[in-house]
């Protein structure tokens, strides 16, 4: 039972990604990439608890057949590779007929092998239970070792191309980030997965030569079979989840990022009812609400908004060594501070241009409530305001 706890453990973690993509699944559509991942993982659950030695045995005892475990965990396994070969594929896209004959290619020679395997195994004489070494014990039964070699030369088969192309789409996803990194996490995986095939198919050629290395399958290959599950399911997952939590984090950045400039705007007179979010609002959502009322209280406060003492405050933080933009950030920040106090002060006329520059003309929000900040360290800009002859000068 000891032994089986490390597959139920691999099939629990395997678990916990496949609800980690069910919602992107639920919500989806007909998105197909989406199913298939969560199909996929699906099959490396099933793999994993089938191939535990104490549900071999439970399934063998529930059938009534012995070693009907056998075809049915090679046939799982089968059907894996399979579907992680045909995933491959179709995540690095391609015209639409090749993708449909890799389809029929994937499905019509796995599909037939899996038919080849249970009619082997109907064929041979299985009548000794084995629960951890059947592939070994097997070797030399007839019938019995054809099932054994074709599962293990199917599983090398789909190894081998997926890992050709895993290499060549590696080269062209490096420095895309999550991407690359479930790329190189998928290889990582399926060279693992090489080893699998490569230990076993060395135990049941040591069985064939009179050699006992038997314990090649029965004690390195499980182990190298769950890392190796493990890390293709997280070469999956981790696209996802890194670009979403990527997002989040860049969200929240934002939010936070937004915070002083919608404090400073808060006197404004909003031009509709306010809309108040709850503390457990979703994250976007917040961000949403914020970024709208900073928009429409800019829009309100437009016309006390100086933008020609603008230019001229970012000539002058540009003459004294800041970078473009953070000079146009402070500039910004400064008549908008300028704007609120007036109107604060006044009835709410604005004198000025009857034409004035689009808010569109403003440095990034986010920006220029970072600049706020800066405000009482940043160098003190003229309190005149010049003239087009004149030049900006403390």
């Amino acid at each position: 039972m000891s032994f089986s706890i490390s597959f139920f453990l691999i099939a629990v973690a395997l678990g916990i990604g496949l609800c980690y993509k069910l919602p992107a699944v639920l919500n989806a559509g007909r998105n197909p990439l989406a199913r298939q991942v969560a199909g996929l993982l699906l099959a490396a659950c099933a793999v994993f608890f089938f191939a535990a030695p104490s549900t071999i045995a439970t399934v063998n005892d529930i059938t009534g057949v012995s070693n009907f475990s056998g075809p049915w965990v090679y046939s799982l396994l089968t059907g894996f590779s399979a579907s992680c070969l045909l995933l491959i594929a179709k995540w690095r896209g391609g015209t639409p007929d090749s993708l449909r004959r890799t389809t029929w290619w994937v499905y019509g020679s796995y599909g037939t092998l899996i038919a080849v395997l249970w009619m082997c195994f109907v064929l041979s004489d299985h009548g000794v239970e084995r629960v951890r070494d059947l592939d070994t014990y097997y070797a030399t039964t007839p019938w019995m070792r054809e099932m054994i070699v074709l599962y293990l030369l199917g599983h090398t088969v789909a190894v081998l191309i997926t890992c050709a192309l895993l290499w060549t789409w590696e080269s062209r996803v490096r420095g895309t980030g999550w991407l690359h990194a479930g790329v190189v996490l998928l290889s990582i995986g399926y060279v693992l997965n090489f080893g699998y095939d490569a230990t076993k198919l060395t135990a049941v050629v040591g069985r064939w030569t009179g050699t006992d290395l038997d314990h090649l399958s029965t004690d390195v290959a499980p182990p190298v079979a769950g890392l190796s599950g493990i890390l293709v399911a997280l070469g999956f997952i981790v696209p996802h989840a890194g670009e979403r939590m990527s997002q989040r984090l860049t969200a929240r950045r934002e939010y936070w990022a937004l915070r002083p400039l919608a404090h400073l705007l808060h006197p404004v007179p909003a031009a509709a009812a306010p809309v108040t979010l709850g503390r457990f609002a979703p994250l976007h959502l917040r961000l949403t609400h914020r970024k709208t009322f900073v928009r429409d209280a800019l829009r309100q406060l437009q016309p006390h908004l100086n933008f020609q003492r603008r230019d001229h405050l970012c000539e002058f933080y540009s003459g004294r060594g800041k970078p473009t933009k953070d000079a146009q950030a402070l500039a910004d920040a400064m008549i908008i501070v300028a704007a609120v106090a007036q109107m604060e002060n006044t009835s709410g006329s604005a004198s000025g241009q009857e034409q004035r520059p689009a808010l569109d003309s403003l440095s990034e929000l986010a920006a220029i409530s970072r600049a706020l900040r800066d405000l009482p360290r940043a160098q003190p800009a003229p309190r005149n305001e010049p003239t087009t002859e004149e030049s900006v000068t403390p």
